[in-house]
């Protein structure tokens, strides 16, 4: 368990890192309105990383807990979240699970929004 935590808490400090780099990196050539487009690009790239990441491991190691505890788990959820959301959504609509795909996006949008709302009330 406790060599689990090492390996995603390793993954995903470097994934943070990464996230902080390429934010950087976007937004120090663009305007001031569009500091978003670092979030954004952190984001697309993470869901490409971990559909490259999860697609190499089904097809060549699909039992190494160790890769994808550090690379898909640590750093692609360290890298951005929402790589990981879109991910668990894919996999909802492959089977066929159109309800729960539709339920856990709904609610992870409207309900986030809604708690990052509540956070900022509760801060001020």
């Amino acid at each position: 368990m406790w060599k689990d935590i090492l390996y995603v808490g390793i993954g995903g400090g470097i994934g943070s890192i990464f996230r902080f780099i390429v934010s950087r990196l976007v937004i120090s050539h663009l305007s001031a309105e569009w500091t978003f487009a670092g979030t954004l690009v952190a984001n697309i790239t993470g869901c490409f990383l971990i559909g490259l990441l999860a697609g190499w491991m089904l097809a060549h190691q699909p039992d190494n807990q160790t890769f994808r505890l550090l690379f898909i788990v640590g750093f692609c959820g360290g890298y951005t979240t929402f790589s990981t959301f879109a991910y668990e959504n894919l996999r909802l609509i492959e089977t066929n699970q159109w309800g729960l795909f539709a339920l856990y996006t709904l609610a992870s949008v409207i309900l986030g929004l809604i708690a990052v709302w509540g956070g900022l009330k509760l801060a001020n």
